[in-house]
């Protein structure tokens, strides 16, 4: 990590928070967004996703956009890729870092990936090899792990197994996503306590979603137990295909908040990630949930500053 920050806010926005826009994007629109969030300090954006167009039709330009946006050094840029033809696309399109994913639920992982946790295994190992061997690092998202919407409750051996067999197969990160918001701050403690005692903390971040409105808690108490790396999605943008009820991620401007107050420094400018969720927010054209974006816009309204 960056020693001069105490935490590391991993903006998935571009990625998490436009998968799931029902009215398209053009794709200039998203590479002025990316590089109006290259300019506010963030040190990782997560651009795209190398699936078919077919199954997330919102992101079909991700070659496209890869390949839009401006470099700028120490700023690095991923892509979630399902597979070996993705990852080709990927490292074609020139992505920084690649990022794999699964379910900790097995009816959830057949849904999204059509295949078992185990087969699953098989595909994602493959893909590791050849981005190592590419010279790419690699982040694993596991998603449900605090609760699916077809399992229910997810037992915490499971999420552990599954985290220590990705640090096994050559992940650099874990995140460890609660995909349709429902875990609450002990559940989250619990949870990572388990987990280090597979995979170190300085290995693992939190992938919040609001949907029960308890991400920035849920975001304090994992930074408490001691991670220091989270994923926020500008303006609260979010939600997935494949998870009924799934809301918005937690707002990165949110978190910034939240962790400035808090002494602890994110080297990200706070006025600047409002101003991308402001522009993001005209662009999809509806009220998006970030609490510091609305709190900003009530201001201007009424003449006030923010």
């Amino acid at each position: 990590m960056n020693k001069e920050i105490d935490v590391r806010i991993c903006e998935v926005g571009p990625r998490d928070g436009l998968q799931n826009e029902q009215t398209p994007i053009d794709t200039a629109k998203k590479v002025a967004w990316i590089n109006q969030l290259v300019d506010t300090g963030l040190t990782y954006i997560e651009l795209t996703s190398f699936v078919h167009p077919k199954w997330i039709p919102a992101l079909s330009d991700a070659r496209e956009v890869v390949r839009g946006v401006k470099r700028k050094q120490n700023v690095t840029f991923g892509a979630l890729v399902p597979n070996e033809r993705g990852l080709e696309r990927a490292l074609e399109a020139g992505v920084d870092e690649i990022a794999i994913f699964l379910s900790a639920s097995e009816t959830h992982n057949r849904k999204n990936l059509n295949q078992s946790i185990d087969q699953t295994y098989t595909t994602l190992l493959k893909v590791i090899n050849e981005a190592k061997n590419a010279g790419k690092s690699i982040r694993g998202y596991i998603s449900m792990v605090f609760g699916c919407p077809f399992e229910g409750q997810i037992h915490i051996n499971q999420v552990s197994s599954i985290s220590y067999r990705l640090m096994e197969m050559g992940v650099n990160e874990i995140s460890l996503g609660d995909t349709i918001g429902i875990a609450t701050p002990n559940q989250v403690e619990d949870v990572l306590r388990h987990v280090s005692k597979q995979v170190p903390l300085t290995n693992i971040a939190l992938h919040p979603h609001d949907t029960s409105g308890t991400a920035l808690v849920n975001t304090f108490a994992a930074y408490k137990v001691g991670v220091r790396a989270f994923d926020g999605s500008v303006g609260g943008l979010g939600g997935c295909p494949y998870a009924p009820g799934a809301a918005g991620n937690v707002a990165t401007e949110d978190m910034v908040f939240m962790f400035e107050g808090m002494g602890v420094k994110t080297g990200v400018q706070l006025e600047k990630v409002i101003q991308c969720a402001q522009w993001i927010q005209s662009i999809v054209k509806r009220n998006l949930p970030s609490h510091r974006l609305q709190m900003a816009l009530a201001h201007q309204n009424k003449g006030g500053v923010k």
